[in-house]
């Protein structure tokens, strides 16, 4: 598979994502929070999360399709926490993918409140549309790592020590622990959920979870560098707002070309783990050469 052939693969996926967001979530009564969950839902993005669902079920088991309904999930999980990231009382920035983010689009209440749906309608989804092909006791699985990677064992524990962190020098060792919960549990969610579905063995399933470790601190890092070098128009929020508020980033404490050098090794790492455990994904080794093509 070729750059482009890797390239129409991933939209692909990526489009089979978004057509299912927009099936799964109508606009029904009353409107308003449906409306601000799919204006958050359809703001774009990447859709790495899904798309490494979707993979990794199809890399263990030969397809993908048991996995969307968990896939679809996973991002409703993404987007809940970019909508209550951005509200003033978190991160507090205006813009999100290029667009308004859903307190300045709605309010501030229904941007919490939109949130709170989406939370609660994600683990719903994975119960009512998984195929019946996929036993209960695979769907039960899932469901507990997605409330481990969506509770305090997960992203709630990484934003407190991000947000307590700001204006204070912190260990390395906290830092790592910021990027690892605030991040990569995200990552790990997504690949050990299709692994799950896909039927994958313990050893498949462990291997996964330390490529996607290893992944979310690279993408972290990435999202560090991306913040001090990309404008608006490219990163889609408001570029230089973790300097301004201070916040602990792996380039205030080793420069950018320490992250440049740190986002390498760690890609070379994930393609070894990946190698070594005998996974073979194209789709997964084009994902981290983007990272480290654009930053390195």
């Amino acid at each position: 598979m070729n750059k482009q052939e890797y390239k129409n693969e991933y939209n692909n996926l990526k489009k089979i994502v978004e057509e299912k967001l927009d099936e799964y979530v109508p606009v029904i009564y009353p409107e308003e929070i449906y409306k601000s969950m799919k204006y958050s839902l359809n703001a774009g993005g990447k859709r790495l999360r899904p798309v490494m669902v979707l993979e990794t079920c199809k890399m263990v088991s030969g397809s993908y399709e048991n996995a969307i309904p968990t896939a679809c999930a996973i991002e409703m999980l993404h987007t809940q926490s970019l909508i209550h990231d951005d509200l003033p009382c978190m991160d507090n920035d205006d813009y999100r993918r290029g667009k308004l983010t859903n307190h300045k689009a709605f309010s501030e209440s229904t941007a919490v409140l939109a949130g709170d749906a989406l939370l609660s309608f994600a683990p719903k989804l994975i119960i009512d549309k998984t195929p019946k092909s996929v036993s209960a006791e695979q769907i039960l699985q899932v469901i507990r790592e997605f409330c481990i990677g969506a509770g305090v064992d997960g992203i709630i524990s990484g934003q407190i020590v991000d947000i307590d962190s700001e204006n204070k020098e912190i260990s390395h060792e906290t830092l790592d622990f910021i990027h690892e919960y605030k991040t990569a549990k995200l990552f790990v969610l997504a690949v050990k959920a299709g692994a799950i579905i896909g039927g994958a063995s313990e050893k498949q399933i462990n291997a996964l979870e330390e490529f996607a470790t290893t992944y979310g601190h690279a993408f972290q890092i990435y999202d560090d560098i991306l913040d001090e070098i990309a404008t608006l128009e490219e990163l889609g929020k408001t570029p230089g707002k973790d300097a301004n508020a201070h916040k602990a980033t792996y380039t205030s404490h080793f420069g950018l070309e320490k992250a440049k050098e740190k986002v390498r090794f760690l890609c070379d790492k994930c393609c070894a783990i990946l190698s070594e455990n005998g996974l073979k994904s194209q789709i997964l080794e084009g994902i981290l050469s983007d990272i480290v093509e654009r930053v390195c």
